[in-house]
């Protein structure tokens, strides 16, 4: 999991032999030039360029920022959406792939290739975008996440939140996936006698999240989009204390949730963070203290 902040167009192009990329932007608009087409993308729609495939990212304004997630597992899928029935979160419709764009160019061009972890340089005589034509099934998409249909309780409790699966990348084990992509939208919340917000809980799936535009429901302060929080595996978390505030204290009336699309990245993998990450000014190093300061329950209440 990267996350990326640019400020001028590639000049080189670059393809990734380890796995596809799920690119979610959070700032500015992208132009992904690929073998297949172009693909413009801008916040609130992802990307995903497969495995090998040749890219070269353009900016439309001076800067962009967001998120890239490397799958080396079964490629991303929609989720089986059992009872669900054949409607219901994404929809194959409207996933789009680029229409053939070529440019012929014969100057010459580097080409960047990740390799096992590694980086790997040579030079072209030309442009590698020169393909005029193509056909298959493993092409470069993009999807609008304003379009998924958000499935939720309209009686009590909370469901669980594969319910707001966008990809799936499965693995033999049903029930932890090798990466989910998940989204938290706009959305209608009426569950009755039930506390709304996430629950208190820990699992064994590692949980990245990452905020594209508003605010995260379970997160009042401290969760400022561009930014990512990181619960690994077992690591108990929930709702901070001013959003448990709020939850137990609300009126249990229809609420809808706007102005938000916060997203995550969860995986049966650990996740380990660089020293970069570590060592970032930026890092929120009084997290726990927000679970500081709940009270004891009354078991009697």
């Amino acid at each position: 999991i990267h996350v990326y902040a640019c400020n001028r167009s590639m000049e080189r192009v670059f393809f990734n032999a380890d796995g596809e990329m799920l690119i979610v932007p959070e700032q500015g608009e992208l132009t992904l030039v690929t073998e297949f087409g172009i693909i413009d993308l801008e916040p609130q729609q992802i990307a995903v360029i497969p495995r090998g495939v040749r890219l070269r990212v353009e900016l439309k304004g001076a800067s962009a920022r967001g998120y890239i997630c490397e799958n080396y597992g079964a490629l991303f899928r929609l989720p089986d959406l059992g009872p669900i029935g054949s409607n219901g979160l994404a929809n194959s419709r409207d996933f789009e792939t680029p229409v053939a764009a070529y440019e012929d160019i014969d100057a010459p061009v580097e080409l960047v290739q990740k390799y096992q972890g590694g980086l790997w340089t040579t030079m072209l005589d030309h442009s590698p975008f020169d393909v005029v034509a193509w056909h298959g099934n493993l092409a470069p998409y993009r999807y609008d996440l304003r379009h998924f249909n958000t499935i939720n309780t309209v009686s009590f409790d909370h469901p669980d939140p594969s319910i707001f699966t966008v990809l799936t990348s499965p693995t033999d084990t049903v029930g932890t996936a090798n990466c989910d992509f998940v989204i938290f939208p706009p959305r209608w919340m009426v569950a009755e006698n039930t506390f709304r917000p996430p629950w208190f809980h820990r699992n064994v799936m590692s949980e990245f999240m990452g905020l594209i535009t508003g605010a995260y429901d379970a997160k009042a302060d401290g969760f400022s989009p561009g930014g990512a929080s990181l619960h690994n595996q077992m690591s108990g978390h929930g709702p901070d204390q001013a959003s448990y505030n709020s939850a137990v204290n609300a009126e249990l009336k229809p609420h809808k949730q706007e102005n938000t699309m916060a997203f995550m990245f969860e995986s049966r993998a650990v996740i380990r963070t660089t020293d970069f990450a570590m060592n970032s000014p930026s890092m929120q190093l009084d997290y726990d203290d927000v679970w500081s300061n709940f009270e004891k329950g009354n078991p009697h209440a």
